[in-house]
């Protein structure tokens, strides 16, 4: 093959790859402001939400009730035309109330046999309110759910529609009657988001739009064939060896044995994120970067979601809660002296 005819061809498979990105980016950004239509002042929540889903990705939302979690999955799933259903975690709450149970029946010959009925895990956008009021024996009934996206009962898989997205909730005030989620759990979310409390302006802005009566009703503007194949794009996105390099190495630092640990991190955490984190970050990477029209990622990308990425997959010692040390903190401190350059 001549050099022009591979000059040729490259250049062609970049025009394609930008007009891909640039169709994500419309798409992308109108779903986001379509969403922010309903839910007031919680832009970081929005779009991390919406690259989540995005992603193939899971959510673990951390805020005081009222701050319209559930609101932000209604809107997303009007605007992106996927069933939505809502779980409220209890103590009393059995893994069969999720997935569903056997019952027996009566066929058309008079015989008995048994029939799986699903439960409210059988959807696309699954709302687990506050997720740690159930034992751990019903959290883990959502385990497999969140990582392949099928459900097994009595020697069956059932495969869920496509796409399928769990946002649980969970309220950092209120601790009693709570169960912690086990570090499994929450390695197979791609983001904690905390959601901020809403400014003076904001507030004013929901209290005329539910108590006056000016409500928004969000438009349809994707489904669920369109999300599956935009996700397509994310595999094209060019990420750099210098790019992945910098993602793994942010994940080393946040473990206390390697060589790009800060004091901080060697003095406060037992146990640092999992291989899942440093996958989160290249996917999350490549949204931001087609969300924004371009065809690569960069380093902002991934620091743009660090903290979304890493904080609920540290585990702290004992000094480091003792010192009330926070996560986030530790987070930020190693994005700020990690260098950009291979070592």
């Amino acid at each position: 093959m001549s050099t022009n005819l591979r000059e040729t061809q490259s250049t062609e498979e970049f025009q394609v790859l930008q007009a891909e990105a640039d169709d994500f980016a419309a798409m992308f950004n109108a779903a986001r402001t379509e969403v922010g239509h309903v839910i007031v002042g919680q832009e970081r929540v929005v779009e991390e939400t919406l690259t989540a889903i995005f992603c193939g990705g899971n959510v673990l939302l951390e805020g005081v009730p009222g701050l319209g979690k559930t609101e932000l999955v209604k809107a997303l799933s009007r605007v992106l035309d996927l069933d939505f259903r809502r779980i409220q975690f209890t103590p009393d709450l059995m893994p069969a109330d999720i997935i569903g149970t056997r019952i027996m029946t009566t066929n058309a010959d008079g015989r008995y046999e048994f029939e799986f009925r699903p439960g409210p895990i059988f959807t696309q956008l699954l709302l687990a309110d506050e997720i740690n009021r159930a034992t751990p024996k019903t959290q883990s009934a959502l385990l497999e759910t969140m990582q392949e996206g099928s459900v097994t009962t009595a020697g069956t898989i059932y495969q869920l529609k496509q796409p399928f997205f769990v946002m649980a909730t969970q309220n950092p005030i209120e601790q009693e009657g709570t169960y912690p989620l086990p570090e499994a759990q929450l390695d197979r979310f791609l983001f904690k988001v905390e959601v901020p409390f809403l400014n003076r302006s904001e507030l004013n802005d929901v209290v005329m739009r539910t108590i006056l009566k000016r409500p928004t009703e969000p438009k349809k503007l994707l489904d669920s064939d369109r999300i599956l194949g935009l996700r397509k794009v994310l595999d094209k996105v060019v990420v750099a060896d210098p790019i992945r390099d910098y993602a793994v190495r942010l994940v080393l630092s946040t473990h206390p044995g390697t060589d790009f640990a800060t004091d901080e991190i060697r003095k406060y955490v037992r146990w640092g994120a999992s291989p899942r984190a440093a996958q989160a970050l290249i996917r999350a990477a490549r949204v931001r970067a087609l969300s924004q029209g371009r065809a690569h990622a960069g380093f902002d990308d991934v620091r743009h979601f660090a903290a979304s990425v890493l904080q609920h997959r540290v585990l702290l010692n004992y000094d480091g809660q003792a010192e009330n040390m926070t996560t986030p903190t530790l987070i930020r401190q190693c994005v700020e002296r990690l260098s950009e350059e291979q070592v």
